[in-house]
């Protein structure tokens, strides 16, 4: 069974003012004499989601998201090349294979000696790249393998012109992809001096540590920048501001009931919002179920559910 909810609406009826100062007093109680009232009982509040807190001051972080791809650290990268021309003999590695500092990769039969040389790696990790077959004649200038410790990835992020002044070395940052939704925290450890002349856009990157070889080279991932915190006096979530009769509005418990609040919204960002009037630091406000008490009000306005 439904619990009641009482909507009160008080409307000031005055016979037409006799004199200038009334109209000015009229003027200045209209608001409160037209105030709007949802009463509701503890029960009813909890079946309803309504949720309270004190408006209180904030910081606004300013945020921004861009696009990147996850790329081999190329600190921790190696280029494969034989000593002398030659032919393959041995192909002994392939791509996606762990291989370990000094291993054999290939074996190759130098053209001037005529005798057989192992193609070695001096990096301990994974083959990313495979570019030789077996008898194919080989150079000094041609790397035959590529291999990568994926234990640690770049994510190279692409910071567009009109971004590049708000990102600096050391910004927080969080990386995310599909199968990490909540994202993974990190700063930004280095920004490009220069912008690619094709996309027009500079490279902010961000080293992650890879033990678990979650992050892939050539997986694209979302970049959410941090790019400054800014403290006020009084903030709100987004979920407690409305639009009541074209006004945006806080619902705010008084001693008879919750009332739907005017307020002026300064600066904002995704989760949270700057008041700069008509709510008080310390002031209890609706942050959750707010959407109820609005809709009440528009059905006492159509007549419809009222109890005086």
């Amino acid at each position: 069974m439904s619990l009641p909810i009482i909507i009160a609406i008080s409307v000031l009826l005055a016979a037409a003012p006799a004199v200038a100062q009334d109209d000015l007093e009229h003027d200045d109680h209209e608001a409160e004499a037209h105030e709007e009232l949802v009463v509701m009982d503890a029960t009813t509040r909890a079946e309803f989601g309504i949720e309270i807190t004190a408006a209180g001051p904030g910081v606004l972080r300013l945020r921004r998201t861009l696009p990147g791809e996850v790329r081999a650290n190329a600190d921790r990268l190696a280029h494969i090349v034989p000593r002398y021309e030659g032919i393959v003999h041995d192909v002994r590695a392939a791509v996606g294979d762990r291989v370990r500092a000094g291993q054999t990769l290939a074996v190759v039969e130098g053209d001037a000696s005529l005798t057989e040389f192992n193609v070695r790696t001096a990096l301990g990790g994974t083959v990313i790249e495979r570019h030789v077959s077996l008898g194919e004649a080989v150079s000094r200038d041609q790397a035959l393998f590529v291999v990568a410790d994926l234990d640690s990835v770049w994510i190279d992020i692409a910071v567009y012109l009109r971004d590049l002044d708000a990102v600096r070395e050391g910004d927080p940052v969080t990386v995310s992809c599909g199968r990490h939704d909540a994202g993974i925290a990190a700063r930004i450890g280095y920004v490009a001096p220069v912008v690619d002349e094709a996309t027009r856009t500079a490279t902010a990157r961000v080293v992650l540590p890879n033990g678990d070889r979650h992050w892939r080279p050539g997986m694209f991932v979302t970049a959410v920048l941090e790019t400054s915190a800014e403290p006020v006096d009084v903030a709100v979530l987004p979920s407690a501001v409305f639009n009541v009769e074209g006004r945006t509005c806080v619902f705010v418990e008084t001693d008879e009931g919750f009332v739907p609040r005017p307020v002026t919204v300064g600066r904002r960002t995704d989760d949270l919002l700057e008041i700069t009037a008509g709510l008080a630091p310390d002031e209890p406000y609706v942050v959750h179920g707010g959407f109820t008490l609005k809709a009440e009000l528009e059905k006492a306005s159509f007549g419809d559910g009222h109890n005086h």
